[in-house]
C-alpha cells in the first residue's frame, strides 16, 4: 500500500527564528515541531532549515523507498520486454525472417509507424 505523502511548501510550513532556538533550546524547538512534525528555522526571516520529528523523517524515507521500488519494478518489466524481444534473434527463423523483411519493399501507406504497434 503506498504511503500518504504531501510535502508542505516552505511558506506554508510553521517557522521560528533561529534566535527562539538559541534561546529556547531543544525542549522550545521540539513544542514547535507541534501536530505538524515540521518546523522552519529563520535567519533575518530567511529559512534555513527544516527540522522534522522522527516520525515525519521515516514517513518521508518510506514514501521515497516505495517510490524506488515502484520505479524498480517499472524498469524490470521493460527489461523483460527487451530480453523477450532479443531472445526472439537467436530463433532458428531469425535470419530468414530478417532477410525477407529486408527484401521487401516498405510498405507505409503514407503513415510513419516506430515500435510493434498494428
Amino acid at each position: 500500500m503506498a504511503l500518504p505523502l504531501y510535502l508542505d511548501p516552505l511558506d506554508d510550513l510553521p517557522r521560528t527564528p533561529a534566535s527562539d532556538v538559541k534561546k529556547l533550546g531543544w525542549r522550545g524547538v521540539m513544542k514547535s515541531l507541534g501536530s505538524i512534525g515540521k518546523v522552519v528555522v529563520t535567519n533575518h526571516n530567511q529559512p534555513e532549515a527544516v527540522i522534522l520529528s522522527a516520525a515525519e523523517y521515516d514517513l518521508i524515507l518510506r514514501a521515497l523507498q516505495q517510490a524506488a521500488a515502484k520505479d524498480g519494478d517499472a524498469l524490470d518489466a521493460l527489461r523483460h520486454r527487451f530480453d523477450a524481444r532479443l531472445a526472439s534473434l537467436q530463433d532458428d527463423d531469425a535470419g530468414d525472417r530478417l532477410r525477407r523483411l529486408m527484401d521487401g519493399p516498405a510498405r507505409l501507406r503514407g503513415e510513419v509507424r516506430a515500435g510493434t504497434g498494428h
